[in-house]
């Protein structure tokens, strides 16, 4: 890295690392993410719903017939981590859909963007309407 941007991370208090033996690590492979088998809604979202969006998230498992104990909440980084599963739903808030999966997928605006927009969960409900025939 250059001394200029390591200068300017020093400045901005962020620590800067670089591996001595690289090498070391060859083979690496992280563990994982596995999903409980009654796990069937899977959340790929930038931040877990709370508040009003969490609420919103569950009025929207109840049209699909869905409660919160049938869903997980994953961030979009740990989507390639993820082991095999028996997902029915994945849906992507406010990233991009940039895996397919054997599921029924929905994807969306961020939930903050989406409660109080009619627009935005009018295309929200559309899609949940295509699967549900």
């Amino acid at each position: 890295m250059q001394s200029q941007s390591l200068q300017f991370l020093h400045e901005m208090g962020v620590d800067y690392y670089q591996l001595q033996h690289p090498q070391r690590l060859a083979g690496y492979q992280a563990p994982g993410l596995s999903l409980e088998p009654s796990c069937r809604l899977l959340l790929v979202a930038p931040q877990c719903p709370s508040g009003a969006e969490a609420k919103l998230f569950e009025r929207v498992l109840g049209s699909i017939k869905l409660n919160l104990s049938d869903a997980r909440h994953i961030l979009p980084a740990q989507l390639s981590s993820l082991t095999d599963h028996q997902l029915e739903w994945v849906w992507f808030a406010g990233c991009e859909a940039d895996i397919e999966f054997n599921a029924n997928v929905l994807t969306s605006p961020a939930l903050d963007l989406i409660d109080g927009n009619q627009q935005h969960r009018r295309a929200l409900w559309q899609q949940i309407c295509t699967y549900q025939k």
